[in-house]
């Protein structure tokens, strides 16, 4: 019995498993910050990509 105890102490495989579902985890979270971030930017982007094209659309149908 002592012998199964000792080993159960020196297994750290559900510590690794713990410690990598955590760094992926962290990964997930900042890719969706990052996606996030980046969506906002494009967003923004394409609105005044989109403005201008229809500004120039509009003063260039005017006869």
């Amino acid at each position: 019995m002592m012998k199964l105890l000792a080993r159960f102490k020196k297994n750290e495989s559900g510590a690794t498993a713990i410690e990598y579902g955590l760094l992926a985890a962290l990964i997930g979270v900042a890719i969706i910050a990052g996606a996030g971030s980046l969506g906002t930017t494009l967003n923004a982007k394409f609105g005044a990509i989109g403005t201008k094209i229809g500004n120039t659309a509009s003063t260039s149908a005017t006869p």
